[in-house]
């Protein structure tokens, strides 16, 4: 479905991303791991378009993303949800209008159409309550799971998360990462940038593992986790599981 073909992205001195490749088929869940600074969320940011490569092309169902095609580049990334770490929301813009805005804007929606499809994600994240609400009185875990809802207002066939859980303290995590789950039981195809390796394990297809902007192993979630095939994975698993 999504077939990232040799990624590189420069910012300045600084090489975010050298010669990264992924594909995701029709319902996988990959998760990109890796230490603080491998390059995951640039990855992310650049198959969806918010980041142009320096080099390399991705494809949705065999369509390049080319921004020099204005309109079919556009169509293409709003087949693409986006979830942000620091949740985006407007804050002067209640729950439920956050959920319509781009619905209205960018999908032509009438103001009744996106206000029922609003109720039904925000009823599917269980804030149907807040919807009145404005994103400060919502607690992190709240605000995550209205952008989530957000996202998938606008229909999109994959969702690419970025460090949903990392703004959040310790025991809103377990909500969110919950409405993800039930995604990916739905058959959502995510990319998860994530630190949570129980998720990941648990939920994930496919692993993919960074390190200083390169893919240095790709492998089926439960087979990364029992038996990495790179000393650089094998070393930071140990770290981050304490053995």
């Amino acid at each position: 479905m999504i077939k990232a073909e040799h990624i590189s992205k420069n910012f300045g001195a600084l090489h975010a991303l050298s010669d990264a490749s992924l594909s995701v088929n029709k319902g996988e869940v990959v998760c990109l791991i890796g230490p603080s600074g491998s390059g995951k969320s640039t990855f992310l940011r650049c198959i969806h378009g918010l980041e142009t490569p320096d080099e390399g092309k991705v494809c949705l169902d065999g369509q390049v993303l080319d921004p020099s095609k204005k309109q079919e580049y556009r169509q293409l990334r709003n087949r693409m949800g986006f979830v942000f770490q620091h949740f985006n929301l407007f804050p002067n813009k209640t729950v439920l209008d956050n959920c319509k805005l781009a619905q209205v804007s960018v999908l032509k929606r009438s103001d009744q159409e996106a206000e029922e499809k609003a109720l039904y994600y925000l009823g599917k994240v269980g804030l149907l309550e807040k919807k009145d609400s404005y994103p400060n009185q919502l607690s992190g875990g709240q605000k995550q799971r209205v952008a989530i809802a957000r996202a998938l207002c606008m229909d999109p066939e994959i969702m690419l998360f970025d460090e949903p859980t990392s703004a959040l303290d310790p025991e809103m995590i377990k909500e969110v990462l919950e409405v993800m789950q039930d995604l990916a039981a739905q058959g959502m195809t995510m990319i998860v940038v994530t630190h949570e390796m129980g998720f990941a394990r648990k939920v994930g297809s496919k692993v993919v593992f960074l390190e200083a902007g390169k893919v240095v192993e790709e492998s089926p979630s439960e087979e990364f986790f029992t038996s990495p095939k790179s000393e650089r994975a094998k070393e930071f698993l140990g770290k981050v599981f304490y053995d």
